[in-house]
């Protein structure tokens, strides 16, 4: 592995920990391995690294192309059942729970298609769905990867139970329950390419399966998803909301203890003074924080004691169209200032989520919201953050610090941020109901907040 990207796949395998405290991840570059003279230090790492693959059920092996390397590997990884390679020397070969895996001139289903079939066809699967999540060259995919391959080859990993198959109980419940609307979404143009789309997306590839929704979404659509999954679960599928890591909400706001009310007033903003309550600069889950131009108006119903969210966001199809698309979030306090009980109905499928107000300045000019989130009938869990600022341009240089703090809080490094492309924002369907009302705490005074009991 070279040495510069070493660091990243490193901070995987603390973030694998949070998944499963069990499991161990070791990292090393064949730095020691091609050295030209070896020195006593070079050969005790050398031993230390022989004695973790005696132990290890699975390697990955990235970029290695050096021929003394390549010899290195060959002698000492022969027991390792599974090896996953990436842009490495064609010597190096995949195997996957012991069956050797050809990927030579990069076809590798067509290798796996004439070769024998069986476990060979459900490595095809695996080994095609790997690489595509590995492409994608972010954090989150790249510990799913990991995931799907200790699932696959060690044991299984409950966070990936939806990825079992269901059986003929399945149909019969589509069937029984929900045959008008699966007849409605298979004339409907859109629905059928959601449809179409999303089988091609493993069942807990999130980034695949929510660019076809966002891409394909139609009321169809949506009560094909009402029905099946919703409200009959035909999938039998379940997800939790993940708690780990276990990330701190903001206790104090400008020398004083945050309260239920300042804390909706943060999320409220910008609001009043300008078109939306904060522009999101960057974020980090790559299935939800990356579309074009997001803006986050949250505000405060009619009703007493309710509260909204509405993000707007722009989506380029998959066939080619940028579109606006709109959510609406009930968002209800959490036990402890600066949480908060986020729930949604997305295409048919609910998904409640717990946000944590992680960081705000004193004067607004920026704020890190941090949420883990699930869609139980989906069998989706997903965690992220999103950088905020009032007009989405990244915080002064003098801010550096304090942001990257933030983010350490969130176990998230600021190179895993994806930055959000605010260029073409023209014509965002923004504004909110009439008789919505903002701030309770904080009022708007020329450019600038003051707290009503300052």
């Amino acid at each position: 592995m070279d040495g510069n990207v070493c660091g990243g796949y490193i901070w995987q395998a603390t973030r694998l920990k949070w998944v499963d405290e069990g499991y161990e991840m070791f990292v090393f570059t064949d730095r020691v391995l091609v050295q030209p003279v070896r020195d006593s230090s070079s050969s005790s790492e050398e031993k230390e690294i022989q004695l973790v693959l005696s132990q290890t059920d699975i390697l990955i092996i990235i970029s290695v192309q050096n021929h003394d390397s390549v010899t290195w590997i060959l002698q000492n990884t022969q027991r390792i059942p599974t090896v996953v390679c990436f842009h490495c020397s064609p010597v190096l070969q995949n195997k996957l729970g012991g069956l050797q895996v050809s990927t030579s001139n990069a076809n590798i289903i067509d290798k796996l298609l004439l070769s024998r079939q069986g476990n060979k066809t459900e490595s095809l699967e695996v080994l095609r769905t790997v690489y595509e999540a590995w492409d994608r060259c972010n954090s989150d995919d790249i510990r799913f990867s990991l995931l799907l391959l200790i699932n696959s080859y060690v044991r299984q990993v409950p966070i990936l139970k939806n990825l079992r198959a269901k059986g003929i109980s399945t149909l019969y419940c589509m069937i029984k329950n929900c045959g008008p609307q699966i007849l409605d979404c298979l004339l409907d143009p859109n629905c059928r390419k959601a449809l179409v789309c999303l089988n091609k997306c493993a069942p807990t590839d999130q980034v695949c399966s929510y660019r076809c929704i966002a891409s394909y979404e139609s009321p169809k659509f949506e009560a094909f998803s009402l029905c099946v999954l919703q409200k009959h679960n035909c999938l039998g599928l379940d997800a939790e909301i993940l708690m780990k890591p276990d990330v701190q909400p903001l206790s104090s706001f400008r020398g004083s203890l945050l309260s239920h009310e300042v804390a909706e007033d943060l999320f409220v903003g910008w609001l009043g003074k300008l078109e939306s309550s904060w522009r999101v600069v960057a974020g980090q889950n790559p299935a939800y924080d990356q579309f074009p131009c997001q803006y986050q108006l949250f505000y405060r119903g009619k009703a007493k004691g309710s509260f909204w969210y509405e993000p707007v966001f722009q989506v380029q199809t998959l066939d080619g169209q940028v579109l606006w698309r709109r959510r609406r979030y009930r968002v209800k306090r959490g036990a402890i200032p600066g949480t908060f009980i986020f729930s949604v109905l997305d295409n048919g499928v609910v998904s409640k989520e717990f946000w944590r107000i992680v960081d705000v300045t004193d004067d607004l000019s920026w704020g890190l919201f941090y949420y883990s989130g699930a869609a139980r009938a989906a069998g989706q869990s997903y965690t992220g953050a999103v950088l905020v600022t009032p007009d989405g341009t990244w915080p002064s240089k003098d801010e550096s610090q304090r942001v990257n703090s933030a983010l350490e809080k969130c176990g998230i490094k600021d190179w895993e941020l994806y930055m959000v492309d605010n260029s073409c924002c023209t014509n965002a369907p923004l504004g909110i109901p009439e008789g919505s009302r903002l701030h309770l705490s904080l009022q708007l005074s020329g450019s600038k907040f003051v707290s009503s009991y300052e």
